[in-house]
């Protein structure tokens, strides 16, 4: 690992656990001056600002000269590097006491991520990656899984917020799912993504994700040997991303895509 990137690593982790704590202090209690976002089913809360704030702060001390893109402040400053952060990933199951969620934290350059953060507070599991190292969980190597057979595959995905969005991933899980061992649906882009890095699951699909949401974990997934891809939208909704082993990926894209 070069040292830029093992100094960015540092500043990834360090916001990441500064999300995480104002997300402990606020997790299983009722949120105040939750709203919506682009509908109904896409909930904010303060725990979402609050989070974001910490990342924000750390980055202003640590890296001031950094560009900045979040879910919920958007996009601000100008640099060469661009911190892409999602300070909860599964707002609404945190929201309903469910715990399932995360903090993602990456930073990029011109040619995508550089280091890549996702922290499960719950569990207490830091998944990191740079672009030149190998992914970790909590410091120990991890590998993908490498498994060859899609009718063996146990899959992970997730759903749109938009209602017309979701009948059309309706049409494509129809085609997946009697080909593969399972469907699994928890509710995080960014731990679904490291939980295929980790051999948790086989494979993940999901359209109407954003940056933040796959900026980190989908470089933890490639470093532990998944293939990473994006899908254009189309027909079948808005773009999104498949990881999975490579031997699976062509054949699961076939299924996804209806060719």
């Amino acid at each position: 690992m070069s040292e830029p990137e093992d100094e960015l690593l540092s500043v990834a982790r360090e916001a990441a656990r500064a999300a995480a704590a104002e997300l402990m202090e606020r997790f299983g209690y009722a949120q105040r001056d939750i709203r919506t976002k682009s509908g109904p089913t896409d909930p904010v809360s303060e725990a979402d600002v609050s989070a974001e704030r910490a990342i924000r702060d750390v980055l202003a001390s640590r890296r001031p000269g950094d560009a900045i893109l979040g879910e919920e402040g958007g996009a601000t400053g100008a640099g060469r590097l661009r911190w892409v952060i999602d300070p909860l990933d599964g707002t609404v199951n945190f929201l309903f006491g469910i715990p399932q969620f995360a903090v993602s934290v990456a930073c990029q350059d011109g040619d995508g991520s550089v280091v890549g953060v996702v922290l499960d507070p719950i569990r207490d599991e830091c998944f990191c990656a740079t672009r030149s190292g190998v992914a970790t969980l909590n410091d120990s190597a991890i590998t993908g899984p490498d498994r060859g057979d899609l009718a063996t595959a146990l899959v992970a995905t997730g759903f749109a917020y938009d209602s017309q969005v979701r009948a059309r991933q309706a049409a494509v899980l129809a085609r997946v799912l009697p080909r593969v061992r399972d469907i699994r649906r928890a509710g995080s882009a960014a731990i679904d993504l490291v939980w295929c890095a980790c051999g948790r699951y086989d494979a993940y699909f999901e359209r109407g994700v954003k940056a933040w949401d796959h900026a980190a974990g989908g470089l933890v997934a490639q470093r532990a040997g998944l293939s990473v891809r994006m899908l254009e939208a189309g027909a079948d909704g808005p773009e999104g991303v498949v990881a999975a082993p490579p031997a699976l990926t062509d054949e699961l894209l076939g299924l996804i895509l209806g060719v």
